[in-house]
């Protein structure tokens, strides 16, 4: 192999990524720790892997309309060549395009493409050429079909969004998604205080700025590297977790003392936040059927010294003797994802339809299982991180329907006004509310 640079080392990610179907983000940090690379090349190597994934299906139409032969002709590497020089040229204005057609060319040239190295020195500067008189990509007239391909989406995603938005705040939400994600922190109010960390991150230039509807959440304003080195880390001072995911256990709002359940725990973030709003009393609950995603509760648990949360592995289709335990059950549904597809760069292409119902109906039965573990008069929160109603409204509506001794819970929390939709639901959307996308909602049980 060649030596590694941050391209090279791009293109080798790229090559894992495609062969062998590896997510984007495991690749990439399989590669990083292999190659010594400065901070400022590493950086590079995130943007255009993450970017170039993102943005595959907008690239291959580029290459598509600017190279001689049709892309399925085009060797892979070729095409991944391609892609790394046209993400540069397209998104990334810091660097000249002189300097991406020679390193593309060099990119070629190092990695067996010699005979080809004149059609990407070809391409590429046709691209450039192209871009002087205006956008080259020609996009189709279909509304659904332009938003997808301009901003690199499967149409079926952008279709489904069309159903509940209109054209314009569609094109937003596609835009938000292709931005880098934000960071968020919950406070640990057991071991620290918001006050104490905004002061601890501020005393290293670290800005931070509060989140509207989390006592406490607070966002980090800038990158900052490895966040196990930032202040109060070891301590448990804080965990990460977006500000739309710690709207769930407020919406829950355990009591001291009480029996909490959260039925799809891992990795232990709403678990936690309950135990803490509790005062680290009583007891929770944090069930999850994979033993290696419980090893991940507990890492969570002991880092941030909380004692009330009690882990157990098991589906909970299965569990019986929990049944009428719970003051409060939370089901955060596993789910396709489509609200925090920022931080999923890969997140689109693995999605689809037909999963998408497979999950609705795996939710269904859990929300059935889970809500026999509710105590009467006790309640219970459904919450998933996507944005696509036939596992948001329908589940939550199915349930309803099939349980009549179930309500949709009359009282609202302050927080909730922004994000309440006609029926009672909660749906947060990212380009309106700046979070991760989610839906949630509590029903009280009559008994």
């Amino acid at each position: 192999m060649p030596e590694p640079n941050a391209r090279q080392t791009v293109y080798c990610i790229l090559q894992d990524i495609q062969r062998y179907d590896t997510y984007s983000d495991v690749a990439l940090n399989r590669w990083l720790k292999k190659v010594e690379l400065n901070a400022l090349d590493r950086g590079l190597v995130t943007e255009l892997v993450y970017g170039i994934t993102r943005k595959q299906r907008l690239l291959d139409a580029l290459i598509s309309q600017l190279a001689r032969k049709p892309l399925e002709k085009q060797p892979r590497d070729l095409r991944i060549i391609f892609s790394i020089g046209l993400y540069q040229l397209r998104y990334l204005d810091n660097i000249p395009g002189g300097t991406v057609v020679y390193t593309s060319v060099e990119l070629a040239k190092q990695n067996g493409l010699q005979a080809l190295s004149g059609v990407v020195n070809g391409v590429l500067r046709q691209y450039m050429r192209s871009r002087e008189k205006g956008d080259p990509l020609k996009l189709p007239d279909s509304v659904p079909q332009r938003l997808a391909l301009s901003h690199s989406y499967p149409d079926w995603i952008v279709e489904q969004w069309l159903t509940q938005l209109p054209e314009a705040e569609t094109e937003q939400l596609c835009e938000w998604f292709n931005r880098p994600p934000s960071i968020d922190l919950r406070v640990n109010i057991q071991q620290s205080s918001l006050e104490e960390v905004e002061t601890a991150l501020s005393e290293q230039d670290i800005a931070t700025q509060r989140l509207p509807h989390s006592p406490q959440g607070l966002r980090l304003m800038e990158k900052v590297g490895a966040l196990h080195q930032l202040p109060g880390f070891e301590q448990g001072w804080w965990t990460v977790q977006d500000g739309s995911a710690q709207l769930v256990s407020y919406l829950l709002d355990p009591q001291p003392g009480e029996v909490i359940i959260d039925a799809c725990a891992a990795p232990g973030g709403k678990s936690t936040h309950i135990a803490e709003l509790m005062g680290d009393t009583g007891r929770v609950i944090a069930c999850d059927l994979h033993r290696s995603r419980v090893k991940r509760i507990i890492h969570n648990i002991q880092r941030l010294q909380l004692t009330s949360i009690r882990t157990r592995v098991d589906d909970i289709r299965q569990i019986k003797d929990l049944t009428g335990k719970g003051d409060r059950v939370l089901v955060d549904a596993p789910c396709s994802g489509l609200g925090t597809l920022h931080r999923h760069a890969d997140g689109r292409w693995r999605q689809t339809p037909e999963l998408v119902e497979e999950l609705s109906q795996l939710q269904q039965e859990l929300l059935n299982a889970a809500a026999a573990w509710v105590k009467p008069g006790g309640i219970l929160v459904y919450s998933t991180c996507t944005l696509h109603p036939h596992e948001n409204e329908r589940v939550a509506t199915q349930f309803l329907n099939t349980h009549p001794e179930w309500q949709i819970s009359p009282e609202i929390p302050s927080f909730a006004t922004p994000f309440l939709t006609p029926e009672g639901f909660l749906k947060v959307w990212p380009h309106q509310h700046q979070m991760d996308g989610f839906f949630m909602v509590a029903f009280n049980y009559a008994g």
